[in-house]
């Protein structure tokens, strides 16, 4: 992709999953990477997988403190941020009626509130350097309804919306965009499901499976990268078609 060679990029959620693979994009790219993610081990594991990151912060994006003290960090590994992947997030998989005041909480504080003070951070940094690009990763869970995870959904249509209002206040000189990946084969989505229901979801899907997480960490870079330019405000979705068709798809 053109002009990301020497962009400074950081990533939260970074060391697992879509984070990790988009990494690693970035760095094939030429990019300066950081990640951030709260899992020690993960960022012990992630920095031997990928030995040219600039750095494995540690923070927890629902705590504001740990925010800003992550982010001054990356500035001072990488000397700034030119591109921000808000990609930190969590689920868990229940009857809306089971769901406690605790388990509603934490979803929110980590998929909401967490990338509210991720974005409000960099946003800043940023805007004060005159140009930047925030990608957040929001969901199709976002976009229609699915059971079992009422309060994931919540979050996951909340970082749009985040999205375009910060898309229409930040431009010119910052461009903002989320991505809503469906099903994607990550560890975390992978512990959730037995073999049978992980057949079943591939079965209802139609290119046939889960989209890797490389799939997701391509779309990241073009959106980050100079031939995305004039693309700011919009959810892109890849799903393998998952939600084109509705019930009658089904």
């Amino acid at each position: 992709m053109r002009g990301l060679e020497a962009k400074r990029v950081l990533i939260t959620g970074g060391a697992s999953g879509i984070g990790a693979a988009t990494a690693a994009r970035f760095l094939d790219e030429g990019s300066v990477v950081c990640v951030l993610d709260r899992d020690a081990e993960a960022r012990r594991k992630i920095t031997q997988e990928l030995p040219d990151l600039a750095g494995a912060i540690a923070a927890d994006v629902s705590d504001l403190k740990q925010v800003q003290a992550a982010f001054a960090e990356a500035i001072q590994l990488m000397g700034g941020v030119d591109v921000l992947i808000n990609n930190a997030g969590i689920s868990i998989r229940h009857n809306f009626l089971d769901i406690t005041p605790d388990e509603w909480d934490k979803v929110i504080a980590v998929n909401l509130t967490g990338v509210f003070y991720v974005a409000q951070t960099a946003a800043r940094h940023m805007m004060e350097r005159g140009s930047g690009v925030i990608l957040q990763t929001a969901s199709t869970n976002g976009l229609v309804g699915q059971p079992y995870y009422a309060d994931y959904n919540a979050t996951k249509a909340g970082v749009i919306e985040l999205t375009k209002s910060m898309a229409l206040e930040l431009a010119p000189k910052v461009r903002v965009c989320a991505v809503a990946p469906g099903y994607v084969l990550t560890p975390m989505q992978r512990a959730e499901y037995t073999d049978e229901m992980f057949a079943a979801v591939n079965a209802k899907l139609p290119l046939g499976r889960h989209a890797k997480p490389e799939e997701i960490a391509a779309l990241f870079a073009f959106l980050a990268s100079d031939d995305a330019a004039y693309i700011t405000g919009h959810v892109y979705t890849i799903d393998g078609a998952e939600i084109a068709g509705g019930l009658a798809s089904r």
